[in-house]
């Protein structure tokens, strides 16, 4: 691990009073797992594997297209017309970066039943995903496990991060008890996302991450960035006495509370129920959705055709993804465009 030009790769980091040689060896020693590869965790995994953590465990589910260019920062034309799935994009780039660090790609849809080996020896886990299941799994699997990890999103020109580390933090639970529900909350895909926002709350998490794995004092708010109003605010969170995660122990997300999915025999289509009831306003829907898709708009249900695919979503959260029988696609588009 300790090459010859450990000095030289990185003597930048080495003078800072914040890390040092000391911290430098502590970090090639450290092993970093990053959760969803998208705008924030593209930008994670490079700063780290330049910063020089020892280990990058690095998971996605999905494959680059040509609109993640404009903010996914590891990825090219190239890895879009091969439609590559973006962990072994991303690990191509990343040894380009640095060959001296290890690098462990997984093309994987991260659930309830592979998130505890997964993580499993990690020093902290990055946020990198794009909606709320996934996230309070993290939460679970980070508390049970006594792993730190760093929430964070980004959408239009706004993001915020948290640092939860169990014991000494709230967690992610104390913030919001239950995931919003389908369709309550905007989406890259139907509002936008100005690249700087992304880069700023990655490049945040990077150096919180840094702070604790170095032992150092750490931010222990809820950071709320602006970057188009130039906006930074940071919001106290008190710990829930009834927090069913990080207070009472309960890990309902990783006893299998996702969503509930089946395949249509015969008509190449996925049902997705959510696990709790909803009522989505499906007017207000269609609104977004015309801005990307054609859509259809009846008293119970809305049809829309994106990419190939076409959605249909009732007013109850349910919805029918006619076009794949693969569960993993059909999840991805129900988050991409409903939104959870």
């Amino acid at each position: 691990m300790f090459h010859e030009d450990i000095f030289q790769r990185y003597s930048r980091q080495i003078v800072l009073k914040n890390i040092g040689l000391d911290g430098q060896r502590r970090l090639l020693d450290k092993k970093v797992v990053i959760i969803g590869l998208g705008a924030l965790g593209s930008m994670s995994a490079m700063l780290l594997a330049r910063i020089g953590v020892g280990e990058l465990k690095i998971v996605d589910r999905d494959y680059v297209e040509i609109d993640n260019l404009h903010r996914q920062v590891l990825y090219d034309e190239e890895d879009a017309v091969n439609k590559l799935p973006k962990a072994e994009a991303a690990v191509n780039k990343l040894k380009k970066i640095n060959s001296d660090i290890t690098i462990i790609p997984v093309v994987s849809h991260i659930s309830y039943r592979n998130i505890e080996k997964i993580v499993d020896g990690y020093d902290i886990i990055i946020d990198g995903t794009d909606n709320f299941e996934t996230r309070f799994l993290i939460n679970d699997v980070a508390i049970k496990n006594n792993i730190p990890w760093i929430y964070g999103s980004a959408i239009e020109t706004y993001g915020m991060t948290m640092n939860i580390v169990p014991g000494e933090t709230p967690c992610l639970r104390c913030v919001i008890r239950e995931p919003p529900p389908p369709a309550s909350l905007p989406t890259c895909e139907t509002v936008g996302i100005i690249p700087s926002i992304a880069s700023i709350i990655s490049s945040i998490q990077v150096t919180e991450a840094i702070k604790i794995l170095l032992n150092k004092e750490y931010r222990k708010d809820l950071l709320i960035v602006d970057v188009w109003n130039n906006d930074f605010t940071s919001i106290r969170i008190n710990a829930d006495e009834n927090c069913p995660a990080c207070t009472l122990g309960k890990y309902e997300y990783l006893e299998g509370r996702e969503y509930k999915t089946s395949v249509l025999c015969g008509r190449n289509a996925i049902q997705i129920l959510p696990d709790r009831e909803a009522s989505i306003n499906l007017s207000s829907l269609a609104d977004k959705l015309s801005k990307i898709g054609k859509v259809r708009l009846s008293k119970f249900i809305l049809h829309v055709n994106i990419s190939g695919y076409e959605l249909s979503i009732f007013k109850d959260g349910r919805a029918i993804i006619k076009g794949t029988t693969d569960e993993k696609i059909a999840k991805s588009l129900y988050t991409r465009y409903i939104g959870i």
